[in-house]
């Protein structure tokens, strides 16, 4: 399956990135690669992230870092919505009502 960043994703990555870089450039590369290697990982097993309240956003955890994927399969791919330091509000995340 292909995969797809939307916007809102991408700059989550960039925010994400540049806060942990700002401490730490080791740790941000760290950080970026896990989150990448689970993402890519997607499309070998895309329904490895649980689902959430909204039955087409699937979430999966980003460990050992406390960051959370949203994503959605469709047919022809699987599209990135969020990646979010789970800390944050629940309810303003992809998938919570």
């Amino acid at each position: 399956m292909r995969l797809r960043y939307t916007r809102p994703a991408m700059i989550d990555l960039e925010n994400v990135a540049a806060y942990i870089g700002a401490h730490s450039p080791q740790g941000a590369r760290r950080v970026m690669q896990r989150i990448k290697t689970l993402i890519e990982q997607l499309q070998d097993q895309p329904f490895a992230g649980a689902r959430t309240q909204d039955p087409t956003i699937r979430r999966l955890i980003a460990l050992p870092y406390p960051y959370l994927i949203f994503y959605e399969i469709t047919e022809a791919e699987i599209v990135i919505h969020a990646v979010r330091h789970g800390s944050r509000d629940p309810a303003a995340m992809p998938g919570q009502t």
